[in-house]
């Protein structure tokens, strides 16, 4: 005698939060707006709105004589940056790199949580690149470090969960574990010979800045833990046996 049992739902291909590819998006449609602006527009965007070093260097300002303008004009650049990419290839490197890290990251913080976490070490990361670059005239622009961020935190998120499960209350992997040694020095090692090799880095006006991800990274690994204690936790209490 057979029994009739209803079929597991199919389980979708794609089941990363949807803040993560409506993010990709805005990536998208911010890199499109400055791409197709009128050539000369474009340009000035990168500038005007591109993470510049000299702008903060009071040595660059005065013998210029340049006025750094009002407060917001020299802090909105540290979160700007992240939207505008130098190309088509570099935005679709910085998206599969999202896809891949940033659904584990939200899946456990939660929406707001993982755009505030972001844009944090995304902030970070343009901080340290200021910090070694400075007087620098080349603009730097990209996600990248915050990126690298969500890399950080996932990392010490893997041990608890695969990226298509559920969120649990698995602690966080220690910082100086194995993984998390191992994979900050396969990072750090890349990213150095990015920069001693000028990889990435380029000739042009636009540059891509591997301090940026270093910083950014170690953002996400030293921050992880802090963001981890706002995220909301269920209330319910455990029925008795």
């Amino acid at each position: 005698m057979a029994f009739l049992q209803s079929a597991p739902p199919p389980q979708p291909f794609f089941r990363a939060p949807p803040v993560v590819p409506w993010l990709i998006a805005a990536l998208a449609v911010a890199h499109g707006a400055r791409v197709w602006a009128p050539p000369p527009r474009a340009l000035a965007l990168v500038f005007q709105y591109g993470l510049v070093p000299a702008r903060y260097s009071r040595a660059f300002l005065e013998s210029r004589m340049l006025n750094p303008g009002p407060i917001w004009e020299q802090v909105l650049p540290f979160v700007s940056y992240m939207g505008l990419h130098n190309d088509w290839t570099h935005l679709t490197i910085n998206c599969l790199w999202l896809l891949a890290f940033g659904p584990i990251v939200a899946r456990r913080f939660g929406t707001m949580l993982f755009l505030t976490f972001f844009i944090v070490c995304g902030v970070v990361g343009g901080l340290v690149y200021l910090a070694f670059n400075w007087g620098s005239e080349i603009p730097v622009v990209g996600a990248s470090g915050a990126i690298s961020g969500l890399m950080g935190a996932a990392v010490r998120m893997l041990p608890g969960q695969v990226p298509w499960a559920q969120p649990g209350e698995a602690p966080l992997a220690p910082l100086f574990s194995r993984q998390i040694l191992v994979f900050t020095a396969v990072w750090l090692a890349v990213n150095l010979a990015a920069g001693l090799t000028g990889l990435g880095l380029g000739t042009e006006a636009v540059a891509v800045a591997w301090q940026a991800h270093l910083g950014g990274f170690a953002a996400g690994l030293l921050l992880a833990g802090a963001f981890d204690g706002l995220r909301p936790r269920a209330t319910g209490l455990p029925l008795d046996s």
